[in-house]
C-alpha cells in the first residue's frame, strides 16, 4: 500500500508558517493540494514591561529547523520521499521587527512583536509633524500612523539600543520582518544569505510606497530610517535563494531546494482561500483576527477605519493586487490569556467545553483591548475590560464572553468593510486555528447574521505560501489557473437566532467598547520607568479584583 501511495504522489511543496503563537512546517501535494504531513512548535512571548511584547529571533529560527526536521521524519515514516519537495514557501507574522548583524548572524535585540505598545509616545510626536491637510504617510502606505507597524518599532530600536546604533554606524545592521530574517538565515545567513522581503510584508512597514512598489525616500526621511539596512523588495512568487542548512542534519536534507514563495500570513490565507476575484473576502482567526477583501488592481482607501494593503503579486511580471483589511489585535490571544494568566483553562481546546456548559454569557461582556483597539477605532488608550458581572457570573460565562468578543470584533470590521465596498458580503469565508471551535463558528454566524463557510482543510495560510512557491517561475509545479485549482469541501454554519436578538447583543457590546477607551495616557511604557505599576489603568485593578473574587469561588469548581 505504501509503495503504491508513493508512486502516485506528484511534486511536493513545503511551507514554513511562522505565526505569533507557533511555528509550523507543512508539506502539500502540488497536484491535489492535499496536506501530507506537518509539525508544530509553540513560540514563547516575553512581556518585559507592561505593553511590551517580544520574542527571541533565534528561538523562532530554531523552531523552523525543528519543524522541518520533524516533518521530514514523519514523511519518511509514511514512505514519502522528501526529495520530491521541489520548493518551499514562507508565511509569517507581519510587522514584527528584527535587526541583526550581517557579519555574525546574531540578532541585536529581541524581535519587537506587532502587538507591542512601547512606541506610543513616538507615534504621538510623529503625528504632530504630519500636516493636517496632507497625510502623506497614509496616502503613500494605506496605513494610519500606529504602534502596529514596523517603522516606529525600528525607530525605537535605533533610539534606544546601543548595539543597534553601533551596528548601523559600522554598516553591519540589517532590518527585516520575520520573513526577511528567516529567508536570510535559511539561504546561508552570514555566509551569503539573501536579504529580501516581498511586497505584502513591505506594505506593512510604513516605509513602502504601495503605488510605486518601492521603499519611499520621503517616508524613510520622515522616520529617520537609513535605507541601506532595508531588504530588497521582491514579488510574492519567485526564487529568492536556495536552502543552505547543512548544520541541521535532518533539515539539511532539503539543502538546495529553492525558497520561492513569500507572503505575510494574511495575504497567504487570502491566496489559500482562492480569493482571487475582486470582492472576495476571508477572515483568519489566529492570535489576532484579520478580515481581508480583495479589491483587485486598484487601491481602495477606507472611510471607515480599515487599512489599504498589498494583497499579493504572484510573479515578477504579474500585476499587483490590493486588499482592504480590518485588523483585530486580540482574538486567539484572549484564549491564551485565559489559560496562561488566569488559569481558568488548562488548554486552549477547553474553552469550547466551558462555553457549551452555559450557552450564554448571561450579560457578561469582554472587550480584550490588551493592546488598545485596532480597526475600526485605532484607539491606543483602550484597555481590556470585563463588565456586566453579577454574583451569578462564573468562569463559563467569562469563557463564553471571550468567544463572543472575537465575533463582535469581526462584526465591527465587516460593517466597515460593507460600507467601504458598497456591496455587503453574502457569506464569510473563515480559516485559522480557532475555526476548529464549533461554538465560535456558530456564534459568528449568529452575530453577523450571514452564513460562515469554513474549508475542511483549515491550513489555508500555509497552503497560500505553498501555492506561491510552487507556481514560481523556474519551479512551475503548481498551476494557479482557475480550472486547475482543487475544489475545496466546505462546512457551513447558518445563523440560528433572530436578527433582533443579534442586534441587541451587538449594541450592548458597543457600549462596553466605549467604556474600554481612555484608560491610559502615554507615560512610562517608553521611558522605562521602574514604577510601572503606577501607569496601569484603574480598570486593570478593578477587573483583576473582580476576577480574583470570582476565581476564589468558582475556579475551585464550586457551582
Amino acid at each position: 500500500m505504501a509503495s503504491s501511495k508513493k508512486a502516485v504522489l506528484g511534486p511536493l511543496v513545503g511551507a514554513v508558517d511562522q505565526g505569533t503563537s507557533s511555528t509550523r512546517f507543512l508539506v502539500f501535494n502540488s497536484k491535489t493540494a492535499e496536506l501530507l504531513s506537518h509539525h508544530q512548535v509553540e513560540i514563547k512571548q516575553e512581556f518585559p514591561r507592561e505593553g511590551w511584547v517580544e520574542q527571541d529571533p533565534k528561538e523562532i529560527l530554531q523552531s523552523v529547523y525543528e519543524c522541518i526536521e520533524k516533518t521530514c521524519e514523519k514523511l519518511g515514516q509514511l514512505n514519502i520521499d522528501i526529495s520530491n519537495i521541489k520548493a518551499i514557501g514562507v508565511s509569517n507574522q507581519r510587522e514584527t521587527t528584527v535587526v541583526w548583524d550581517k557579519l555574525t548572524g546574531e540578532p541585536l535585540y529581541n524581535a519587537v512583536v506587532w502587538l507591542d505598545l512601547r512606541t506610543q509616545s513616538t507615534v504621538e510626536s510623529l503625528s504632530k509633524r504630519i500636516p493636517g491637510n496632507n497625510n502623506f504617510v497614509k496616502s503613500k502606505t494605506g496605513l494610519p500612523l500606529s504602534t502596529y507597524f514596523s517603522a516606529v518599532k525600528l525607530r525605537w530600536l535605533l533610539d534606544n539600543v546601543r548595539k543597534v546604533q553601533k551596528a548601523v554606524e559600522e554598516d553591519r545592521a540589517l532590518f527585516g520582518t520575520i520573513d526577511s530574517w528567516l529567508i536570510w538565515s535559511l539561504t546561508g545567513g552570514a555566509s551569503g544569505g539573501v536579504h529580501c522581503t516581498d511586497v505584502t510584508n513591505a506594505s506593512r512597514t510604513m516605509l513602502f510606497n504601495i503605488h510605486s512598489l518601492e521603499w519611499d525616500k520621503e517616508l524613510c526621511e520622515f522616520f529617520e530610517i537609513p535605507m541601506k539596512i532595508l531588504p530588497n523588495v521582491r514579488s510574492s512568487s519567485e526564487i529568492y535563494g536556495l536552502m543552505k542548512i547543512s548544520h541541521s542534519p535532518k533539515a539539511g536534507a532539503l539543502e538546495g531546494v529553492p525558497i520561492s514563495g513569500c507572503l505575510g500570513d494574511q495575504s497567504a490565507a487570502l491566496v489559500g482561500q482562492m480569493c482571487f476575484q475582486d470582492g472576495q473576502a476571508k477572515n483568519t482567526y489566529g492570535t489576532g483576527c484579520f478580515l481581508l477583501c480583495n479589491t483587485g488592481r486598484k487601491c481602495v482607501f477606507s472611510e471607515h477605519g480599515l487599512l489599504t494593503t498589498v494583497a499579493y503579486k504572484l510573479g515578477r511580471d504579474k500585476p499587483v493586487y490590493y486588499a482592504l483589511e480590518g485588523s483585530v489585535a486580540i482574538a486567539g490571544a484572549v484564549i491564551r490569556w485565559l489559560r496562561d494568566n488566569l488559569g481558568i483553562i488548562k488548554s486552549s481546546e477547553e474553552i469550547e467545553k466551558l462555553a457549551k456548559e452555559v450557552g450564554t454569557s448571561y450579560g457578561c461582556y469582554f472587550v480584550p483591548a490588551f493592546s488598545g483597539l485596532y480597526a475600526p477605532y485605532w484607539e491606543p488608550s483602550a484597555r481590556g475590560i470585563i463588565c456586566g458581572l453579577t454574583q451569578f457570573t462564573n468562569k463559563c460565562h467569562i469563557a463564553f464572553a471571550a468567544l463572543e468578543a472575537v465575533c463582535f470584533q469581526t462584526r465591527e470590521i465587516l460593517d466597515a468593510m460593507n460600507r467601504d465596498c458598497g456591496i455587503p458580503l453574502s457569506h464569510l469565508q473563515v480559516d485559522g486555528g480557532m475555526t476548529n471551535n464549533k461554538i465560535l463558528m456558530q456564534l459568528q454566524a449568529d452575530i453577523l447574521y450571514i452564513p460562515v463557510v469554513k474549508p475542511s482543510m483549515p491550513e489555508t495560510t500555509a497552503l497560500g505560501a505553498a501555492m506561491a512557491a510552487g507556481a514560481a517561475e523556474g519551479v512551475g509545479v503548481w498551476s494557479l489557473e482557475p480550472e486547475d485549482l482543487s475544489a475545496v469541501t466546505m462546512e457551513r454554519f447558518e445563523p440560528q437566532i433572530n436578527a433582533e436578538e443579534s442586534e441587541i447583543r451587538y449594541s450592548t457590546w458597543k457600549k462596553a467598547v466605549m467604556k474600554s477607551m481612555g484608560w491610559v495616557t502615554t507615560q512610562s511604557s517608553e521611558s522605562g520607568d521602574p514604577s510601572i505599576f503606577c501607569s496601569l489603568p484603574l480598570g486593570f485593578f478593578i477587573v483583576s479584583s473582580v476576577v480574583m473574587l470570582i476565581g476564589a469561588r468558582y475556579l475551585s469548581g464550586m457551582p
